[in-house]
């Protein structure tokens, strides 16, 4: 049954999206790089919008939406799209969290031994023509405990990856943790603030709420172990980056890696002016198979959907 359904992509997706809708009856406008303003001329022309992190749909947008159905974020993160529009206008919102989840926690373990080993700094110097073998004794993730806050799809996932190298887990989440999955990790289930204290990383895996807006600021950061490192492969607002800055400028903290930041893109960063600090431009879904999948999923969804399946 062909579902006859026009779409508009906003943002730069992988082939395999538009190849299974384009099977399936539903016609595809491809604009990946589609203005504010020329959306708004034209979203109401169409039934389902599916967009990455590029695109915001506001309000406004939404307001204008007057035949969409769906709206599709090739993604984790729901941040970009104002849900409670969408939800008084009846539009369903969906999103691809299964897509980024091996991903996004390979990308936490490649920051962790990055930091352990001081990586990055090793290779610049080595660039720059200096051997600074006995100034880089690192650390093993063996042995170090790992706090994860938040323990969705990625943050198990991440579990699962950190014990396969030795690391205890502590979870915190404000959702009941699956007792079968902290037998298999051998979680130790802690609440934020015992977590903060006891964690050498502590890695967030949450979405930016009112409630976890700068969840990690001036006062919990000071609960932290000095040599603790933080990593945040989230959203950037929920760390304080100016209190973040000056705990480990004065060396109340040990260091943190950022793969997302409170505004993006995130040049001129000043905490990109620290050398215990790494960061990465939001990359943490960008590896070839996590789009694939996430394209395959957002897909997959929309049709059943359109077919009164989900």
């Amino acid at each position: 049954m062909s579902l006859n359904q026009s779409v508009l992509i906003c943002d730069q997706v992988d082939a395999v999206l538009n190849n299974i809708l384009q099977k399936n009856g539903l016609h595809i406008t491809y604009e990946p790089q589609i203005t504010k303003e020329d959306l708004a001329k034209k979203i109401g022309e169409f039934d389902i919008v599916i967009v990455r992190s590029r695109t915001r749909i506001t309000a406004d947008l939404i307001e204008k939406a007057t035949k969409c159905k769906i709206i599709a974020r090739v993604g984790v993160g729901l941040d970009n799209i104002d849900t409670n529009a969408a939800k008084a206008k009846n539009i369903r919102v969906i999103n691809a969290v299964e897509g980024a989840m091996n991903a996004v926690a390979e990308l936490v373990i490649g920051l962790m031994l990055s930091m352990a080993r001081e990586i990055p700094r090793a290779d610049r110097e080595i660039r720059n023509g200096n051997w600074i073998k006995k100034e880089l004794m690192g650390s093993e993730l063996a042995g170090k405990y790992l706090g994860i806050v938040g323990l969705g799809n990625i943050g198990k996932r991440l579990a699962r990856l950190a014990r396969s190298l030795n690391m205890n887990i502590i979870g915190y989440d404000v959702i009941p943790i699956d007792p079968e999955f902290a037998k298999e990790v051998g979680l130790i289930k802690a609440d934020l603030e015992t977590l903060l204290q006891s964690a050498d990383y502590i890695s967030l895996h949450v979405p930016l709420l009112d409630s976890t807006k700068h969840m990690i600021n001036a006062e919990r950061i000071s609960k932290m172990k000095k040599t603790a490192r933080i990593i945040n492969t989230s959203r950037g607002g929920t760390i304080d980056e100016n209190a973040l800055y000056e705990a480990i400028k004065s060396g109340n903290l040990g260091g943190a890696a950022l793969d997302v930041f409170e505004v993006e893109p995130a040049t001129g960063n000043k905490l990109a002016t620290l050398p215990n600090v790494i960061c990465t431009p939001h990359i943490g879904a960008q590896t070839k198979e996590a789009q694939s999948l996430a394209a395959n999923v957002i897909a997959e969804k929309i049709i059943q959907i359109l077919r009164g399946v989900i």
